[in-house]
């Protein structure tokens, strides 16, 4: 077999590209994992209902139901007229009654009561759309309402912790268990967030929850993507991202049938066990496995791979990769910084991460405040970006990486701007330009995803990885505190996410094309064959000098 090149450049026969073309690039067993380590995103988006499905300001009054002793038989409406003061506009005070009093009935009627004060016995709620929230369970209400903005924040401060740790720790001790370990935290504090009886727990397990979903998702695209050549590499992240859509527009049917938080996190606890017990039995990482020069288990798994595929693996390309291995220098997150190329394509995807982050959870938190039906606006969501990722998967080989990061971030910026022309009082519009927007954050996400991939060495993918989780995850962590700049306007939030969204797109403009170039496997490779352009002359000689000694 000849060995693959392309107009980039031709493959080194000592990269593990080759011994993928030998053992099959996507074949049954890639689809395989690929399915596995992608079919959990389609449950995973269920952890988020207890903090995207809420009412944050719900339809209540204080319970007064102190006035019943006096006149057990009275109606609702009379207890409202005695006891809850009015607001301006005619409508019963949200968050203040009437101080309580040791008289008659009828003493209270004749004279009537006039010192408030702040709910004392908690309130009652309006439970027409939801039956039970975390704001209605824990009353995140009046003086206590931050404490939904900080539950959020919690949540997304634990997803972000989660890539910090776990992304060091796949070095050191394999794809394989940062995705093992992970899962099973999910399943744990999915099932403690449901039986927690006060917020403070809540927020600690939803914190926990949020670790295991950030190692999780970004171990597992890792995983996914070191398995796969290049041809159909893009699938690694889009197929993640895809079934995470399809979660996303599940979400909304699930929580139009159920409407509380609590039976929501049980059921998501369910499919959650069976994954934990299937994913223990995932493959490890050969690439990572000769990286840490464990080299006969990568050959046991090479052999394996290739029965399953039907294919011939040769051995003799597994001993040259080798000698390759043991010349790169183990550097870490120092080449990333050290080497001005990398340091370039670094901080441009961290910034990219953090602003398409920051744009998607401003506008997933603020699901309910759109102007359509909650139910309906989330469904739109889920199915508009999994029509997006299929035409990921399909535009990021046909227009290449470069093309689709900088059209989905200067677009989405677009139409984020496009909201401050229609927000307040046009609500189909708004959810038309939202639903767009995010859409495009999502689709720009995935293209950093493949772009982390394809840009850094193996020494230092995964740590690359990390940091771009993490700086990713850290624009989710401030969209709670974006959409609090709302209280003094409006158009505060969508302001900022516009224009960081914006400046990432122009910055995107440094980004090399890496479509159809095999990962590089070493520091040089990264540097310096990104653009490399080689004569087809050069690359029948590089050919025939391969060719002979395979």
């Amino acid at each position: 077999m000849w060995p693959h090149f392309n107009s980039v450049g031709c493959e080194s026969m000592a990269d593990f590209g080759d011994v993928l073309r030998s053992i099959g690039e996507f074949g049954t067993f890639q689809k395989r994992m690929v399915f596995a380590l992608c079919f959990p995103n389609i449950i995973l988006p269920f952890q988020f209902a207890c903090v995207f499905f809420i009412q944050s300001d719900p339809e209540r009054h204080c319970n007064t139901d102190w006035i019943l002793k006096a006149d057990a038989n009275m109606t609702r409406q009379e207890q409202l007229n005695l006891t809850v003061p009015l607001e301006r506009d005619g409508s019963f005070s949200r968050c203040r009654m009437f101080v309580p009093v040791d008289w008659d009935v009828g003493t209270i009627r004749d004279h009537g009561l006039n010192q408030t004060t702040v709910c004392q016995n908690g309130w009652i709620y309006n439970s027409e759309l939801y039956t039970a929230t975390i704001v209605t369970d824990f009353d995140l209400v009046c003086d206590r309402a931050y404490l939904l903005q900080l539950a959020q924040t919690v949540m997304m401060t634990g997803i972000l912790l989660g890539c910090l740790l776990f992304g060091p720790f796949a070095e050191s001790f394999g794809r394989r268990r940062a995705v093992q370990i992970p899962m099973v935290a999910n399943l744990i504090f999915t099932v403690t967030s449901a039986l927690c009886p006060n917020v403070l727990l809540f927020m600690l397990s939803q914190f926990l929850m949020g670790i295991g979903y950030g190692g999780f998702r970004m171990n597992a695209i890792i995983l996914a993507t070191e398995w796969i050549g290049p041809s159909k590499r893009s699938w690694g992240a889009c197929v993640t991202q895809l079934f995470g859509a399809l979660g996303q527009a599940l979400l909304a049917g699930v929580i139009y049938i159920i409407r509380d938080w609590r039976l929501a996190q049980f059921i998501t606890a369910a499919p959650l066990a069976v994954i934990c017990i299937y994913i223990w039995f995932l493959p490890e990482s050969a690439r990572w496995l000769l990286e840490r020069g464990r080299t006969e288990e990568a050959k046991e798994l090479l052999l394996k791979v290739a029965a399953v595929n039907k294919r011939t693996f040769k051995e003799s390309l597994l001993e040259k990769i080798v000698v390759k291995e043991k010349t790169e220098k183990k550097s870490g997150v120092v080449i990333l910084v050290q080497s001005s190329v990398l340091r370039k394509y670094f901080f441009t995807l961290l910034y990219a991460w953090f602003s398409v982050n920051v744009a998607y959870y401003c506008v997933s938190f603020n699901v309910g405040n759109l102007g359509l039906d909650v139910f309906m606006t989330q469904l739109l969501f889920g199915l508009t970006e999994t029509v997006a990722q299929i035409l990921c998967m399909w535009l990021l080989e046909a227009l290449g990486r470069r093309l689709s990061i900088i059209s989905t971030l200067l677009t989405g910026a677009l139409l984020s701007a496009l909201m401050l022309a229609f927000i307040p009082g046009y609500p189909v519009a708004v959810t038309a330009l939202a639903t767009s927007g995010r859409l495009l954050a999502n689709w720009a996400a995935s293209v950093c995803n493949v772009y982390v991939q394809e840009l850094f060495p193996t020494s230092c993918r995964q740590t690359a990885s990390g940091l771009g989780s993490f700086a990713s995850r850290a624009g989710g962590l401030i969209a709670p505190l974006v959409n609090m700049l709302a209280t003094y306007h409006w158009s505060i939030p969508m302001v900022i996410f516009s224009g960081l969204t914006l400046i990432s797109g122009v910055l995107s403009f440094v980004l090399p094309e890496t479509r159809g170039i095999e990962l590089p496997d070493s520091t040089d490779d990264a540097e310096n064959n990104r653009n490399k352009k080689m004569t087809k002359k050069e690359c029948e000689s590089n050919v025939h000098i391969k060719s002979s000694k395979l």
